[in-house]
């Protein structure tokens, strides 16, 4: 007890925190770098099988309803740079699936395995601090963890869009450059890149409170951090039932689930955005249309309200406390 009580204020040596976020890295690979590999390269061959039927499909589009590629090659070119756009598109939303899957049982499992295992007793007589080793698994589960996920997605959306422009062409298409000179890569991936400080903070409040939940639990975190709001906002959904009582219970599970849980999704503050994810009633007929309603740029949005940053204040106020709680839950 005495060489617990020792470590409590003692602080890391240099270099500490830089080899912590490798030792992270080396523990959890198989989720932050591996599943989307594998899950990517799964869809990839499947795009492979799958890609001479969409050509054909595609073909038979512009050829077999109404038009030729020779009549209306505009027209042409558009339909082929908007499949290119999906699949750059389709690669990183894949990607951010699994990322929500890996940093949500990642958060929810890290700080709890530690007591679990007795880990946390050898990492507490080595001169590093329990901030930092909190901090370096909220660096994964917030920063690098999505920049990994992105880079596989880029790689995946790229393969993907390849193999569309080469399907396309082998099947004798003219179009099939179009994949090329009327899709929007760049703007994709730099919207895509540009969201990751959005993520950050949106994240926050899930992240902090499934940390919170495996400092603090002596068993089954998965029980108190995520049925236990559920079933709280069940019973209170069911209040209705008594007379005269009004609850806002779109606001309850707003907050308990799709912000204190559904956070860790990428992409998720887009809904609360002004004019939502977009515009329902759009009509696409161009690459250029669809671009411009997936613009992922309108992300910063999010920085101007107040919900993106009352969730990161009580995230950081949660990351203390589980902080706080790992100095004195070692032994559990």
């Amino acid at each position: 007890m005495n060489a617990v009580t020792s470590t409590l204020g003692k602080s890391s040596k240099p270099g500490a925190f830089t080899w912590l976020l490798k030792r992270e890295f080396w523990e959890n690979r198989g989720g932050f770098f591996w599943a989307p590999v594998i899950t990517g390269g799964i869809f990839v061959v499947l795009n492979l099988i799958l890609a001479v039927i969409g050509s054909i499909a595609a073909r038979g589009q512009m050829n077999g309803g109404g038009f030729s590629v020779e009549e209306a090659p505009e027209k042409a070119h558009q339909i082929v740079g908007g499949i290119g756009d999906g699949m750059l598109l389709g690669g990183v939303i894949l990607a951010c699936v699994v990322l929500a899957f890996v940093v949500f049982f990642y958060a929810l499992g890290t700080l709890y395995d530690d007591r679990r295992d007795r880990s946390v007793l050898f990492w507490k007589s080595l001169p590093i601090s329990d901030t930092h080793m909190v901090l370096s698994k909220l660096a994964w589960a917030l920063v690098l963890a999505p920049l990994l996920a992105v880079g596989v997605g880029i790689l995946i959306g790229l393969a993907m869009w390849l193999i569309s422009a080469l399907t396309i062409s082998i099947n004798g298409l003219p179009a099939g450059g179009a994949v090329f000179t009327h899709s929007h890569p760049l703007r994709i991936i730099g919207g895509v890149l540009a969201s990751l400080p959005v993520y950050v903070f949106w994240a926050l409040p899930a992240v902090g409170w499934l940390m919170f939940c495996s400092a603090w639990s002596r068993s089954k975190p998965f029980l108190w951090a995520v049925l236990v709001p559920v079933l709280a906002c069940v019973i209170i959904s069911m209040t209705d039932i008594l007379p005269g009582l009004e609850v806002r219970h779109d606001l309850i599970w707003y907050t308990v689930v799709y912000r204190g849980l559904a956070s860790v999704i990428p992409g998720a503050w887009f809904p609360t955005l002004p004019g939502g994810a977009a515009n329902p009633h759009a009509d696409f007929n161009s690459p250029d249309e669809l671009a411009n309603a997936i613009d992922l740029t309108r992300s910063w949005q999010a920085f101007a309200t107040a919900d993106l940053w009352i969730g990161a204040v009580i995230g950081v106020a949660l990351i203390v406390g589980a902080i706080y709680l790992r100095r004195w839950r070692e032994s559990e």
